[in-house]
Formats: C-alpha cells, sequence, structure tokens
C-alpha cells in the first residue's frame, strides 16, 4: 500500500489523512495512559493510608501482629502493583512515541526525501504496536494483583 501511495503524487489533504493514521494509536493510547495514571494515583494514596494507619497502631496492643503482618502484606503488593503501572505507563508513553515517528517518516516519506523510508515507517509502527501490547500485558498483571490485594483484605475480616 505504501508504494503506491508513493507512485501516486498526493494532495496535501490525502498526505495529512494518511499522517494521521497513527494518530488513532496514539489517542488510545492517551485513554490507556489516563486510565493509568488514574490507578497511580490511587494506589499511592492506598499505600499512604496504609503506611499512617500501621503507625497509628503500632503503639497500641500487642495482639495486632496479624493485622499488623496483613497491612504490611498489602503495602508490599501495593508497591509491586506501583511497578507494573510505572512499566505500563513507560510502555504507552514510547508506543506514543513510535506512532509519532511514523506519522512523521509518512510525512518524509510523500515530500520526496527517501523510498526508503517506506521500510521505516512499517517498522516503527510495529515497534510501537509492540510496546503498547506490553503496556497492556503489565496493566492485566497490575489488575491481577489488584484482585489479590482485595482478596487479603478480606480474608482478615474472616
Amino acid at each position: 500500500m505504501i508504494e503506491y501511495l508513493c507512485e501516486k503524487k498526493m494532495s496535501a489533504s490525502e498526505l495529512i489523512q494518511i499522517m494521521l493514521a497513527p494518530g488513532i494509536m496514539i489517542s488510545a493510547c492517551g485513554l490507556l495512559l489516563l486510565g493509568m495514571n488514574n490507578k497511580y494515583s490511587l494506589v499511592v494514596n492506598r499505600i499512604r493510608l496504609l503506611k499512617e494507619e500501621r503507625r497509628k497502631t503500632k503503639h497500641e496492643a500487642q495482639g495486632n501482629e496479624k493485622y499488623h503482618s496483613s497491612v504490611d502484606l498489602q503495602i508490599k503488593k501495593l508497591f509491586y502493583r506501583i511497578a507494573l503501572i510505572r512499566n505500563a505507563v513507560f510502555s504507552y508513553s514510547v508506543a506514543v512515541a513510535f506512532f509519532i515517528l511514523t506519522s512523521l517518516l509518512i510525512g518524509f516519506n510523500n515530500i520526496g526525501f527517501s523510498d526508503s523510508f517506506n521500510a521505516m515507517v512499517i517498522t516503527s509502527f510495529l515497534i510501537g504496536m509492540i510496546f503498547l501490547l506490553t503496556g497492556v500485558l503489565f496493566a492485566a498483571t497490575e489488575v491481577w494483583k489488584g484482585y489479590k490485594i482485595v482478596k487479603i483484605e478480606i480474608e482478615d475480616l474472616s
């Protein structure tokens, strides 16, 4: 398809339309980043609340060892979740960078820089998709870990 587009002289509006195709992926990554940033804030706040709760109950009766160990375990698991969220955000951000690069390469390719950009266009788009998939996998793992933390809390109520 890219070869066909290069052989044909395109109007400015056609070129802009083709360059904006990766924009759909940029928008998708933006939505995913927004959700991850929200999760990040919630997990950080939860860690802070648990730390504060742990400090307040530290000097109370010694019968709270089970509760304290549960809180410590939750904090440890929440810290692991923060790392997963960080990795997802990083992957989505790199994906956006590659989709922007794809759009630029399409533009350079079509204004006559060189036909050698064809392979670079496809490669940069595929690398962006790989980073997007990586981010999704980190996000899915984070959701699974979040479920396990809730399970710990529920078991403490029993």
